[in-house]
């Protein structure tokens, strides 16, 4: 679907104004973009769908509030990911909290991680525990610090630090088993 920006904009409208058909319409728009962000905090596709359902009903709620002024998908993105947060708050009775301890920051040859799909990545990384794959996604892809996260998961910065050390660690662990290469 090609839409110009003009035709995004009329869409954004007309969802302000309760428009079913604009709803699914930007809902289907934006339906890969959203997955691929929900898919990073799952444990499976259907967990995935329903984070992203949350975040899309949250989208539709205060699609009022938003600013056409200011770009779509970095608004949807952000929305997405606090419903990916508040589902995974919500599923498990508290993310993991672990003290702060040194990782070991041993780092793959970077000609082994150019082989690998990012399906294959995306299926390594949801073997890390929930609390340790959250840290990771929001440092590591979304760019978030520590204090942000911190703020986010309701836990402290030494314990956000930790996890994504942790996450590393076991994620080097996992590629070293999957590409068949001794630590």
């Amino acid at each position: 679907m090609n839409l110009t920006e003009t035709d995004i904009k009329t869409l954004i409208g007309d969802c302000k104004v309760g428009k079913r058909d604009a709803q699914k319409a930007l809902y289907k728009m934006h339906f890969s973009f959203a997955m691929s962000i929900c898919m990073r905090y799952a444990n499976s596709k259907n967990e995935a769908q329903e984070m992203m359902n949350d975040g899309f009903l949250k989208v539709f709620k205060y699609i009022k509030k938003f600013d056409e002024q200011r770009p779509f998908k970095p608004w949807l993105k952000t929305i997405l990911l606090n419903a990916a947060i508040d589902h995974l708050k919500k599923h498990s009775k508290e993310l993991d909290e672990v003290e702060l301890e040194e990782g070991i920051n041993e780092s793959v040859k970077d000609s082994i991680l150019e082989s690998i799909t990012y399906d294959e990545m995306l299926e390594i990384v949801r073997k890390l525990p929930t609390a340790y794959r959250t840290v990771f996604n929001l440092r590591a892809i979304e760019g978030y610090q520590h204090d942000e996260i911190a703020r986010m998961l309701k836990i402290s910065v030494g314990t956000s630090k930790s996890n994504y050390a942790r996450a590393k660690k076991k994620l080097q662990i996992h590629l070293n088993a999957y590409f068949e290469v001794e630590p």
